[in-house]
Parts: structure tokens; sequence; C-alpha cells
């Protein structure tokens, strides 16, 4: 009867002293079945938080991705960065292993056992650890040759125990959030389960957490780490950077008789008015000079957008910025910050006859605010252009400076927005210089899908040339066969520079700067193309790419920077010889800047 066999599976089992019989026989064999069950049970179970509990099969695929995320990127990866980018290769191949063996058995489909399974099991451990060792001999090896090729010393010794150290730190992390994650599923579903059927329990709880997952991700979190960070960087804001001193002239923002208040420029406004070339330093170079005239507001300046904008309009007229032979409108990038190397060169170019002006719209660095700001940016560019280009279109075409926009990184944005915009069409202005453009840069982007044939993605060729134009540490300006028509467009970029060809494209595809003889000179021979491996290996390299030496990656030089404003500008009377004689000296003055810097740094 039912009833006995039941009390039977749960009594302790008999004394060794009774005799064997039938009754004896078929309570070990109940005893045997009921632990089995709770093996399987036990087995079936997911691993709590915490429990050092693993999918074979998620640690082999994980272990193979560790392999591949060792290869060549665009740049040379400090230890961090690698130990990041190899602890979240792992969990993606873990996660990937594990829920393709979870849905093999939930399918029911046999696995392997006995003598086949061994064979298989050691001959992809072997694979595996062939591949591992493979990689981590080669890491260091292509490593080093970039940092050559960059001019960069060789890694130290210790580069391993903090790649492995971080690595672990990282995969265990991910780890716990994903068992989290699963748990809260889990819960979601027995939570259905006492009110629906098992089936519509399961799709209502699933969907229900999928929704409120993302509303939490792409809304409160990522929300609050923007306002976090903006207020941190805010606080940041208040000081000064290495070689920043009170200005004193008439001539830059925050000096005698300005309409912005010094502490209100912000720190990289602070820096630009106080940082460029003297009146003395370009007259050495040739004689002639005029003190350049430098404009910059601060968010901290006015309490609108419209005031800020207002602001910049009102400083140039003060400082007599329209009687110069140019002027630049620059949108800034990131915290406010304009590159010494595009203000410095144009104002040698020009000894000191211009005048630049920017206008601060986030706290946040470059990295971040290309995330956070992308409107931002958009708003600020045209709230500054629409200004200051309706003034400047009313006065004489014959006396008034040639205008020109200029935008780094982000700020390219910035200006691609002007240039789509109609408000530029009844008065052009003469050129534009975007350098180091984002994949935000819609214009950018549609540029190099429609450029001409036999041209490549690195150096496209854009309608022969006739209007835009791209170029790189070597100047390639001079290549599109067409004549350059009167407002000229530049885009200045590396072919190692991941702000510029990472795309959310690159997890799934291969990019055709990957691809044949469309690879650029400063990128690694050695580098192929994974499915989400590289799209995330150019992703970290990102906030890297302004640790590098210039010339390579987000940092462009003084001489690039001239090149590209000789060509966008035409100077009158000069020459070829000219420019490679200033390049260099601009580049000479720029390594002994730097490492004034440093010195002060330290």
């Amino acid at each position: 009867m039912t009833g006995p066999a039941t009390a039977v599976d749960t009594s302790p089992e008999p004394p060794a002293s009774e005799p064997d019989g039938p009754r004896a026989g078929s309570r070990r064999l109940r005893v045997r079945t009921a632990r089995t069950d709770r093996g399987k049970e036990a087995s079936h179970r997911p691993p709590r938080l915490l429990e050092p509990t693993f999918s074979g099969v998620g640690l082999v695929v994980g272990a193979f991705l560790i392999a591949i995320s060792l290869g060549p990127s665009l740049l040379p990866r400090i230890p961090v960065v690698q130990g990041v980018a190899s602890g979240v290769s792992f969990m993606v191949g873990y996660g990937a292993g594990a829920g393709a063996h979870a849905v093999w058995n939930y399918l029911q489909v046999p696995n392997l056992r006995g003598r086949p399974r061994t064979i298989v099991a050691w001959s992809l451990l072997a694979i595996i650890w062939i591949s591992l060792s493979l990689s981590v001999w080669r890491w260091v090896g292509w490593q080093n040759g970039i940092r050559r090729t960059f001019g960069m010393e060789d890694l130290d010794p210790t580069a391993w125990p903090i790649v492995i150290g971080v690595g672990v730190l990282v995969a265990a992390a991910l780890l716990v959030i994903a068992r989290a994650i699963r748990a809260a599923f889990r819960w979601a579903d027995q939570l259905m389960l006492r009110f629906l059927p098992p089936r519509l329990a399961v799709t209502l709880a699933t969907g229900g957490m999928v929704i409120l997952l993302w509303l939490l991700v792409s809304g409160l979190l990522v929300r609050g780490l923007f306002a976090g960070a903006n207020e941190a960087f805010s606080v940041r804001d208040a000081g000064d950077k290495a070689g920043t001193t009170l200005v004193t002239s008439d001539l830059s923002s925050g000096g005698a008789g300005s309409l912005v208040a010094w502490e209100d420029l912000g720190r990289q406004g602070r820096s630009f008015v106080s940082t460029g070339p003297t009146v003395r330093e370009l007259d050495a170079y040739a004689e002639g000079a005029v003190e350049p005239i430098r404009v910059y507001v601060g968010l901290r300046s006015a309490e609108t957008l419209e005031e800020r904008a207002r602001l910049v309009l009102d400083e140039l007229v003060r400082t007599g910025a329209f009687d110069r032979e140019v002027l630049v409108l620059a949108t800034t990038t990131g915290t406010g910050f304009i590159d010494a190397n595009a203000a410095d060169s144009l104002e040698f170019l020009y000894g000191g006859d211009t005048a630049i002006a920017g206008l601060q719209y986030s706290y946040l660095p470059s990295w971040l605010s290309l995330l956070a700001d992308q409107e931002a940016v958009a708003e600020a560019s045209l709230a500054v252009f629409d200004v200051v280009h309706d003034y400047w279109a009313d006065l004489p075409a014959s006396t008034r400076p040639e205008l020109y926009l200029y935008g780094l990184s982000l700020g390219s944005a910035g200006v691609e927005a002007i240039l789509t915009g109609p408000d530029i069409l009844n008065e052009p202005i003469d050129g534009a210089l975007m350098t180091g453009p984002t994949f935000v840069n819609l214009l950018h982007n549609q540029l190099e899908r429609t450029r001409d044939p036999g041209s490549p993605s690195w150096l496209p060729v854009v309608g022969e040339g006739r209007t835009v134009r791209f170029t790189g540490e070597a100047d390639a300006l001079d290549e599109p066969s067409a004549v350059w028509g009167e407002t000229r467009i530049v885009y200045l970029q590396h072919g190692s520079d991941p702000v510029v060809f990472f795309s959310p494209v690159t997890f799934y595809r291969e990019p055709e700067w990957l691809q044949g003889d469309e690879r650029a000179p400063d990128v690694s021979a050695e580098m192929r193309w994974f499915p989400l491996i590289t799209g995330w290996q150019t992703l970290l390299d990102m906030p890297a790419s302004g640790s590098v030496p210039e010339g390579y990656g987000h940092m462009y030089t003084a001489g690039a920077n001239l090149r590209a404003w000789v060509g966008i500008t035409r100077p009158s009377e000069w020459t070829d010889e000219d420019t490679a004689e200033l390049a260099a000296y601009l580049d000479h003055r720029r390594a002994e800047q730097q490492t004034l810097l440093e010195q002060l740094g330290q």
C-alpha cells in the first residue's frame, strides 16, 4: 500500500545485523533512489551568489575568449585595461557557454558519456590551453611592438599580476551580478506561479523583469551615473591645470575689462586664455606679430545658454575680434577643452592676428561627455554660432574677418550641427576643421559611407575633394584631384584613433578599416576582428586614447593641425617650405612645454 511505502522511504536504514531479504533490498533501493533524486535536484539548482560552483562548458568557452581578448587592438593597453578586457571577455564566453549548455539540456539532447566524452573534453582543454598559452606569450610581443611604433617604453614585468588580478575581480563581480539578476527572475517566476498558469507566468515575469532592468539601466542608473559624475567634476572645475596663470591683458576673457570673471571661466577656460603664445614669442619667430585674442565663457558665467552665447559675442566685440584677419568659433569638448595644438598653430600661422572663442557646456571629461552631452554640444554650438554669425554677416564683407569653425572630438559633432543647419546658406563661412570626429558624427559617417571608390575608410575621398577633404598625421590634403572650392572643410583623423573608428556595428560585423588594404599604417598588422570582442576592445581603447604620444590615437600634433589650417585658410605668400619649417618649430616647442608641465605636475 502507498502509506507504508512512503513511511519506509523516510525511515532510517536497518541495522547491519538485520538479515537480508526482499523487504530489506526494497528498502535500500528506495533509499538510494531518494538520495539520487535529492542529488539531481541539487545539481539542477542554480548556484547561489557566492557559491564556488561553475559550468564546465562555460569555463572552456570563457577561457577561449580570454585568449582572443589578449589579441592586438588599436592602442597599446595598460595592464588595468587589459585586465578589464579579459575579465569581461571571460564572462561573455562563460555566459554563452553555460547558457548554450543549459538550452542543450532543456531540449533533452543526449550528452556524450564515457570514453567519447573524455576524449572530447581533453581535446578541447588541450586546444584551449595551447591557444591561451600562445596568446599570453604573443601579448607582450604585440604590445611592445605597438609601443615602439608609438615611441613608448616596453611593458613593465609587473604587468601580468595586474592583468590577472583585475581580470579575476572583474569576472567575479560580473558573475555575482549575473547570478543576482537570475535570482530576481526566478523570484518573479515563483511569484507569478501562485496566480497564473506556468507558461503565462513565466512569459509575464520574464517580460516584466526585462522591461524593469532596461528602465533601471537606461534611465535611473545611467542618469544617476551622469548626474553624479557631473557633480564630482564640477568640483574639479574650480581648480587649475598646471601652468595656468592669472591674465591681465584686455584681449583675453578674465583679464582687464573682461565681462567674464576669472573664477567663472572654469578649469579649461582659465588654462586656454593663459597658456597661449605671447606676442613676444610670436614676434621672435616672425616679426610684426600682434597679441592674439582669446575669448572664453564658462558654465558659471551666466545662468542660461542664451546668456552665455551672448557673452561670447559681447567679449568678441569688446576685444576687437571682428577687426582681426581670422575669427574662429571653437566648439569645446568634454570639460571645455580647446586643444592648444590647434589654437597655437593658427596664431603662429597668422602672427597673432586672430581671435578664437569657446564656450563651456559640460563638466564631464571627454569620454563621458561623448555619451551624455550629444544634445548639449549641438545646442551650445548653434547658440554661439547664431548670435555671432548674425553680427558677422551684417559687417561689410571687405573688412570683416574670415570666419572658421573648429571642433575636436565631440566638439566636431557640434561643428557638424552648424554645417547642416539652414542659417549658414545665406552667408557661408570660410571653412571648418574637425579633428578626431566621433562615431556619433552623422555627417562624417555619411561621408565615409559615400566615399569615392578606391579610397580607404580611414582616409576617404568624397566628391573628388571639391569641398570636404580628409587628412592625417601625414598631409593628404593635396591627394584629391578636383579643385578645392572657396569653403573648405577638413577632417583630421588618425587610423589608430578609437574615438573615430569605434562603432556599435563593430560588435557584430567586421569594420572596413580592418579589411585588406583598408588598414591604416598606424594600425597593427596583427589585429583581427572577432564578434563582440573587437567591439569591446575598441570601446575600452577610447578612455585611453588621450594617454598615448601625440601623433597617434586621439592625440593630434601641432604640425598636423598647422597643415590642416594652411589648407583651409590659404594664407597669402605662404609656401610649403614655410609650413615644414613652422611645423618643426611648433612640434619642438610643444615637446618643451610638455616636459615643463610634467615637472610642474611633479
